[in-house]
């Protein structure tokens, strides 16, 4: 078990490359040339994005579309750690609210979000954030060790970030953007069959469409994108991010910390995801182009990556049972915390913090 453990310490150390990186190359399930259907955003309360697909087109012509941003993925993977052969490499934190369950994995801000806040958790994990700050990442890591690897921000309370270890975008280069129409045939004719009166007003003849009853044309909508320049999946592992993670001035509790938090990174970072993003969105990997796998040195080498998700796997069990995995919760969503949290209270009587971010101890 030590060799196992002792395998990546290269990577811990200032010695260590920078990061590792993986590049994909993707295509839809329908082949190249196939239409898929990339993420749609609001538009800016500015108005200089008037809402759809996020397109970025160069002087040169040539565009950038995204397909899947950096946070989508993100919580595309974390979820991994709730499955069989891996929930048992972190704690399992449930909460309770009303009627549903929510896993903390599953919970878009993490640590910071407001489900796990307004609960028993909140002084243990407003502690946790704390400690961060102050150098100390060991009782986060008990808790929510995974808010380590894919980053968190607790913006609601002591404004702590803490930086993500794994970045992962979608991207298709020189798409060409389709539109699409479409009618909404409604299955009689309620008006003039005299089961419905006819509507004199806009407010109600646009109830009647909302609502199915009438004939609803839907002309020139998004209709997808053609990448006729290829998909690509760029995802990065920060080892450098990583280095900044202490268990106070521990050198023993700061490596076990390391190792775990590594091997954590590691299994979601080797793991191939689920290409199905959304309706008319499922990318598979391209088979005419091979899967690049590096270390990035701080001077620029670049050398090849050899490691396979069953090496990172059985890593990330070896480092989690020497660490010590917290232990599983399960607690109620607190209605009254959410009450106070809402009006700029706190139960605890504490005051909100200038915004900070991770800092490394001395």
């Amino acid at each position: 078990m030590n060799d196992l453990l002792n395998k990546f310490d290269g990577w811990l150390g200032d010695a260590g490359p920078a990061a590792m990186v993986i590049r994909e190359h993707l295509m839809p399930v329908e082949g190249h040339g196939g239409v898929l259907f990339p993420a749609t955003f609001a538009a800016s309360q500015d108005g200089t994005f008037k809402g759809g697909y996020n397109i970025d087109t160069f002087a040169d012509g040539k565009n950038l579309c995204l397909i899947d941003t950096v946070g989508s993925q993100a919580n595309r993977l974390e979820p991994l750690f709730a499955k069989e052969g891996y929930a048992g490499l972190v704690p399992q934190v449930v909460i309770k609210a009303g009627d549903k369950s929510v896993n903390l994995l599953e919970a878009g801000h993490r640590a910071g979000d407001a489900i796990v806040r307004c609960s028993e958790l909140r002084q243990e994990l407003r502690s946790a954030f704390k400690a961060v700050q102050k150098g100390d990442a060991e009782p986060m890591a008990k808790i929510a060790p995974t808010s380590l690897v894919f980053g968190v921000w607790d913006s609601r309370d002591t404004q702590v970030k803490v930086p993500r270890l794994i970045a992962s975008t979608i991207r298709a280069l020189d798409v060409r953007p389709l539109t699409r129409s479409a009618q909404y045939i409604p299955a009689t004719e309620y008006v003039d069959r005299g089961l419905l009166e006819e509507p004199l007003e806009k407010k109600a003849r646009d109830a009647y469409a909302e609502r199915g009853f009438v004939h609803v044309p839907a002309s020139g909508s998004h209709g997808g994108v053609i990448a006729t320049g290829g998909i690509r999946r760029d995802a990065l592992l920060h080892l450098a991010a990583l280095r900044l993670l202490f268990a106070r001035e521990d050198r023993a509790k700061t490596l076990a910390l390391r190792r775990y938090i590594l091997g954590l990174a590691l299994t979601a970072f080797t793991h191939l995801p689920s290409g199905y993003l959304r309706q008319g969105c499922n990318l598979v990997l391209d088979p005419d182009k091979p899967r690049e796998f590096v270390e990035v040195h701080a001077d620029g080498r670049r050398a090849p990556a050899k490691m396979t998700h069953a090496d990172a796997l059985a890593y990330a069990g070896a480092s989690a049972e020497s660490f010590g995995v917290g232990e599983n919760r399960s607690v109620e969503f607190d209605k009254e915390l959410a009450r106070l949290d809402v009006s700029g209270d706190t139960a605890d009587g504490a005051k909100k913090t200038p915004r900070t971010s991770i800092k490394k101890a001395k």
